[in-house]
């Protein structure tokens, strides 16, 4: 009997106490005065076009591995704003001099979107130590006629190296006819694609097993060309001004050496790090020319940074009454 009336003393406070617990799991509801979410912001699926190229030559998007692997660049490229709008502004300056020379080699128009997915037209230098704009290897830039050293390394010069990427894409389209197989041998390396060819019995491109990189890199190409071709219908809207405008320069042409290139930049009135911004090739504070090469440096028209460079100070003009730091190293600046 004791047990009977304990039993229902207890219950309602378990029933409370479940009942609590389970409020817990409940969804909260913003008050009354809280602002609604917004709900403008949303993602689409793009459209896959029925017929698509690369270099005049057919993509077989009709076959459904080809239109997903396609779909997945178009989609990356399209909803990673931040970078590709920067390929936008950065095409802007520096297509102007890719695409003539391109032309001038003999190369499709559509290989410019390969320097662009390449390096993004910045001068990088990948794990391999591919350099330049075009990402071309030390071993590879001699080969194909460039210098390349500690003092110069014309992988950084925007007109060399594209007409050194022409020749390697023209000899590769030699072996290969085919601008597609062309492309995917410039990222693979010519003996890798055609062990791949040799072993699987396959020309195509499209049906070869390849490693990720290479079997992702002309879909790269042809994403980033279809949003270029039509950069609204994939969400991309600016204006001319947005864009970054090409420099305006002329060339200094020198056959020596020059022991001192921030003074050489200070004659010409410009600033040292505007002549590294406009030759990057130029690796060191000074030029080694024993040979007497022939050398076309590019000197700006107008500051690039609305600055005046200050006076030179000579090494011979520091006293040696002025301390190296204010603070040592890693002490605190009382």
């Amino acid at each position: 009997m004791i047990k009977r009336t304990l039993l229902f003393a207890i219950t309602p406070l378990i029933l409370f106490i479940f009942i609590k617990l389970l409020s817990f799991t409940n969804i909260i509801v913003l008050p009354e005065n809280e602002p609604a979410p917004n709900h403008s912001y949303s993602v689409y699926a793009l459209p896959v076009p029925q017929e698509l190229n690369f270099a005049g030559e057919p993509v077989p998007i009709e076959n459904f591995e080809v239109r997903e692997r396609f779909d997945r660049e178009l989609l990356v490229n399209s909803y990673w704003q931040s970078q590709t709008l920067l390929f936008f502004k950065r095409a802007n300056r520096w297509f102007p001099i890719i695409e003539p020379i391109l032309e001038e080699e003999g190369i499709p128009d559509d290989f410019k979107y390969l320097a662009l997915i390449e390096s993004g037209l910045m001068n990088v230098v990948s794990p391999a130590g591919a350099a330049g704009y075009w990402q071309i290897l030390q071993s590879t830039g001699r080969e194909l006629g460039l210098e390349v050293n500690n003092n110069v390394d014309e992988r950084y010069h925007v007109e060399k190296s594209t007409r050194a990427a022409a020749r390697y894409l023209r000899s590769a389209y030699s072996r290969y006819n085919s601008w597609t197989s062309a492309a995917a041998a410039y990222n693979m390396g010519r003996a890798g694609f055609n062990r791949q060819i040799s072993s699987q019995q396959q020309q195509s491109y499209y049906n070869l097993w390849l490693n990720e990189e290479t079997s992702r890199y002309v879909f790269r190409i042809l994403a980033i060309k279809a949003i270029f071709e039509n950069p609204r219908a994939h969400g991309f809207n600016f204006s001319e001004e947005d864009l970054y405008k090409p420099y305006e320069y002329y060339t200094v042409q020198v056959d020596t050496s020059i022991p001192d290139l921030v003074a050489f930049a200070h004659d010409h009135q410009i600033t040292y790090k505007e002549l590294r911004v406009l030759n990057p090739w130029l690796r060191q504070r000074e030029l080694n020319n024993r040979s007497r090469k022939v050398y076309d440096i590019k000197i700006t028209k107008e500051s690039l940074f609305g600055l005046v460079p200050d006076p030179v100070i000579r090494e011979e003009d520091i006293t040696d009454d002025v301390p190296d730091a204010i603070t040592p190293a890693g002490e605190p600046d009382m």
